[in-house]
């Protein structure tokens, strides 16, 4: 019989803020938490969602910096907020059959410019050995396990933008059907290298000021970095051990465009939304929040509101819509963790958290956009969207508690 799973726990590092507080203060507010990209002149857009004031050697050691790029740090560092505030205790039997499941789509950036420059201008011969580790993207996975001594299944994910929601789907899946008894899911992501951004340049999709998803003078995305993780038990272990909880994860879909490399698939992601909840037995019309995948370009924003409005009909206009990336910025691997934060905060706290930067409606976009100011309401069920390159899109679907 399968289990229902929830989440007990929770942590965050993102633009918006180092703990969870921090992040759910700024998003709730839709305050914006990008800055000027000043250590990377010339670049077509200036501004980008980075972790300001992050000093690494306040939470790790000398070896292990040697052995983390920044991307891992954020993972470590969620994993520790998220597992210190479900205030679960790991006996050696639970420790086994912990799990860590995470999103990671670029991994190692930093470290893996940092060598190209050395091999290519610096003419350097012998490198680091450490580069190959701190350059894969399940580095993050693979260090939350072994720091809390986790020797369930550990894996990562590598799906573009969706990859934080392939990671919290499967685990979600695996506790439910009991092949582990807690997960620690989430994404981390530490995109902010001059040949990464000048990667995205090139795409032509990068906002040259704010992010602002939805609306009519949208002008592309900004990026993101960070982490967020998550602790996913049963119903019936958290209420044994009195945990507080802070939503239940009740479905998840995931499918393929096999449409376009770039371009979104309205038919894709509105399957994947009705497999989401049809996974989690929910009616379209019991959904009363959707946080958006909501780039902030052309072709995502109409594109993913032509398929809300495929999947809900007429009750899209009453479905609270949020794209949260307008203030943390688009992290990639990790967006859909921390879009799921905000999810699950905006439940826990009956607040819906607002579209930053809104201004004129777009036709192209009809929505029920919060728009700007957060909204006191108390849906019973939110989906979260995740919508990547090569048509992988990922959907979960959180229940209030």
């Amino acid at each position: 019989m399968n289990r229902r799973v929830v989440i007990t726990g929770l942590g965050v590092i993102s633009a918006c803020g180092k703990n969870a507080a921090e992040f759910w203060d700024s998003v709730r507010q839709g305050r914006d938490g990008a800055s000027k990209l000043e250590e990377f002149p010339g670049l077509r857009f200036s501004n980008g969602g980075r972790v300001r004031g992050y000093q690494p050697q306040l939470y790790f050691t000398e070896r292990e910096l040697d052995h983390f790029d920044l991307a891992a740090q954020f993972g470590v560092l969620a994993a520790r907020q998220a597992i210190s505030c479900s205030g679960l205790e790991f006996t050696s039997a639970l420790r086994e059959s912990t799990g860590v499941i995470t999103g990671c789509c670029v991994g190692g950036k930093l470290t893996e410019d940092s060598a190209f420059r050395e091999l290519y201008e610096e003419k350097k011969t012998r490198f680091n050995p450490m580069i190959v580790p701190r350059t894969m993207a399940n580095a993050g996975a693979s260090a939350i396990s072994m720091e809390h001594g986790f020797q369930g299944a550990c894996l990562t994910f590598s799906t573009a933008c969706s990859s934080s929601n392939h990671a919290l789907a499967q685990a979600f899946w695996m506790v439910r059907q009991g092949s582990l008894e807690v997960a620690i899911a989430g994404g981390h992501e530490a995109p902010f290298s001059l040949g990464h951004l000048k990667a995205w340049e090139a795409l032509r999709v990068v906002s040259p000021d704010v992010c602002r998803p939805f609306c009519k003078e949208r002008r592309g995305m900004i990026l993101g970095e960070g982490g967020a993780m998550f602790v996913l038990e049963p119903l019936e272990h958290a209420r044994a051990r009195g945990a507080t909880i802070y939503a239940e994860i009740v479905g998840a879909g995931m499918n393929a465009d096999a449409h376009h490399l770039t371009q979104p698939s309205a038919d894709g992601a509105a399957r994947a939304i009705r497999l989401a909840l049809q996974d989690a037995g929910v009616a379209p019309e019991a959904i009363g929040y959707a946080n958006a995948h909501g780039t902030g370009t052309q072709a995502n924003d109409a594109t993913e509101a032509q398929a809300l409005r495929m999947v809900f009909g007429r009750h899209c206009d009453r479905l609270a819509v949020s794209s949260t990336k307008s203030v943390h910025g688009h992290a990639l691997g990790a967006a859909g963790a921390l879009e799921a934060a905000a999810t699950v905060l905006g439940l826990h706290h009956r607040l819906l958290p607002p579209t930053a930067h809104f201004g004129s409606p777009d036709p192209d976009c009809p929505l029920d956009v919060i728009a700007n100011q957060a909204r006191v309401a108390d849906p019973e069920y939110a989906i979260s969207n995740s919508f990547a390159f090569g048509g992988l899109n990922a959907v979960i679907v959180f229940r209030r508690w």
